[in-house]
């Protein structure tokens, strides 16, 4: 049921009303889409509704924009891209800014986009349920604040801006609360600085595990890679380009597969055989698997060559862990100072989010592949979920803001007619 519906049934009850009584000091009727989250997904989605005219609020459950970025990442982090390729709609990168910016570069754009744009999310809200009201074609999304205090935002439109990456991943390890030394994952970690001329076990050999072993050495630590899984390394660059980029390019002119052979064939001859450091490659190549299963390749910035002269070494699957001691799935069994979890994240949507065919209740992300995955039913839409990062983002913001603009132009029309009678439309307290 649209707004316009909505507003008759009120006129035809003389506003009195349930729904309309619940719209206390503790109720908000927000006019455009309600936006949960905060980070580069949010801010962008917000950023093109507000270019074609269509007002949004936000919602973040911590006190800043980019709070993952701000608040959870370790010191050395760059971005893995060029700069160019992880640009948000309508703004570009500064030129003053590294091809592959710091942490701090990225949010300093972040805050600058916020700024350009006048987005002033509401901080300090946590969302803990949102659920469609099919008697009258509205959202209604519940939060609570630092003290406890609940808030209900009603809308016609609700986009999940919450992303892949809500909440650490923590995987289940035989003996866990056993082990003596400290377990943090990969979102508590800053430096090598307090691991120095310790052993170090960093679990999963992603971008961020093998960053964090690099920047151990860094510190004079001994860490150790636990490799469970098959995985692409391919150098940052090659032929004085991005890897990135030139596959980019390439796939312009060539199918994936042939693209996916070239890099192969230039990654051997520039890193080598990886498989000989136990660092297997899948049958797959990288941008097929990468478009199969969303998995990204490791873009190499010097942790293959620490694994090469023994600076890093690489260990198999964990089978249990003792107080001391860490026992591996090929009956190897080494002593270990601490161990660090570069086991990633999940989308945290289930937790909250009522009755949706867009998202799966498995994982938190969305049913349909990319690129379909950006829009459900009744106004649901998911924006930051297409394991692509900030381009799948840009796409996704770009299609949400031109689907809800056709809405709001047609409901605005309406809703003007409809405002010419005698009753005027619910109140709409500012949000």
């Amino acid at each position: 049921m649209l707004l316009m519906d909505y507003l008759k049934e009120v006129e035809s009850k003389m506003i009195h009303d349930p729904f309309i009584d619940k719209m206390t000091k503790s109720s908000v009727w927000v006019p455009g889409p309600v936006i949960v989250g905060a980070g580069p997904s949010g801010l962008a989605t917000a950023a093109c509704l507000k270019q074609r005219g269509v007002p949004s609020l936000i919602l973040e459950r911590d006190d800043c924009i980019a709070s993952l970025w701000q608040r959870k990442t370790y010191d050395r982090l760059r971005l893995h891209l060029p700069k160019q390729f992880c640009e948000l709609p309508l703004m570009s990168f500064p030129s003053k800014f590294p091809t592959y910016p710091t942490k701090e570069h990225f949010v300093a754009y972040l805050e600058d986009y916020a700024q350009r744009f006048d987005l002033n999310p509401v901080f300090n809200k946590t969302v803990v349920s949102a659920e469609f009201d099919y008697r009258y074609g509205f959202w209604v999304v519940k939060t609570i604040g630092p003290k406890m205090e609940e808030m209900e935002y009603v809308c016609q439109w609700l986009i999940v801006a919450t992303g892949e990456n809500a909440e650490q991943f923590l995987p289940e390890i035989e003996g866990r609360n056993e082990f003596d030394g400290p377990i943090v994952h990969t979102s508590s970690y800053k430096s090598g600085e307090s691991f120095r001329g310790k052993s170090v076990l960093v679990v999963g050999c992603g971008n961020s595990g093998m960053e964090v072993c690099l920047d151990l050495c860094n510190y004079n630590a001994r860490p150790s890679l636990v490799v469970r899984d098959s995985v692409h390394v391919l150098p940052q660059e090659m032929l004085g380009s991005s890897t990135f980029g030139l596959s980019m390019w390439l796939l312009k002119w060539f199918p994936i597969w042939v693209v996916d052979q070239f890099l192969l064939l230039v990654s051997r001859l520039m890193l080598g055989d990886t498989a000989q450091f136990g660092l297997h490659r899948p049958k797959l190549g990288p941008l097929e698997l990468k478009r199969m299963s969303g998995k990204t390749p490791v873009l190499d910035i010097g942790t293959l060559a620490k694994i090469r002269t023994g600076e890093i070494k690489v260990c198999q699957g964990i089978k249990r862990l003792t107080p001391h001691t860490v026992e591996f799935v090929d009956g190897k069994v080494e002593n270990f100072d601490a161990i660090i979890l570069a086991t990633g994240y999940k989308s945290n949507v289930p937790t909250w989010l009522k009755e949706s065919n867009l998202f799966s209740e498995k994982d938190g992300l969305p049913q349909k592949p990319f690129p379909n995955g950006w829009k459900g039913e009744y106004g649901l839409y998911a924006v930051g979920f297409t394991k692509r990062g900030l381009l799948g983002t840009s796409m996704d913001a770009i299609r949400i803001a031109e689907d809800i603009e056709h809405q709001w132009k047609a409901d605005a029309k309406h809703l003007k007619a409809f405002t010419h009678t005698h009753v005027p439309p619910p109140p709409l307290p500012h949000s």
